[in-house]
């Protein structure tokens, strides 16, 4: 039996707020630059992306998010509290390591999805009606 070889750990992370991006390095040698806006369309979280396949929310006007803190979950991940006042998505480190991979797909998927919406990139967000809020299970 092979054993995995552990997940790409981070060596450097650094929110750069006038570029809206997350400068995140990692000890395999790989370095990204993750803009917010992806960040945000792609949270981890439940309010995003539901509580299973065809529950995700499409997320608009997100151009201008910032990061307004950013804190460690303990040594596996990071939360970020977006502009927005978004805060519930915890961004593992493999999940970081995804989204700054996979960047140019998840914008091509993010952009299709707009398309298939007839929604724009900048169109104010839709109100969730109930409020927004879901149990956890």
């Amino acid at each position: 039996m092979t054993a995995t070889p552990p997940a790409p750990q981070p060596v450097s992370l650094t929110v750069h707020q006038a570029s809206r991006v997350l400068e995140i390095a990692f000890d395999d040698g790989a370095h990204f630059h993750i803009p917010f806006e992806l960040m945000r369309v792609y949270s981890p979280s439940a309010e995003v992306m539901g509580h299973g396949p065809g529950q995700e929310t499409l997320q608009t006007g997100k151009r201008e998010v910032g990061i307004e803190e950013i804190t460690a979950v303990g040594h596996y991940a990071v939360q970020p509290r977006f502009s927005d006042g978004h805060d519930s998505g915890i961004f593992s480190w493999p999940y970081l390591y995804h989204l700054g991979a996979d960047a140019s797909e998840l914008w091509q998927r993010y952009e299709q999805r707009l398309a298939e919406a007839g929604m724009d990139r900048d169109a104010p967000m839709k109100s969730a009606g109930s409020g927004g809020a879901c149990a956890s299970h």
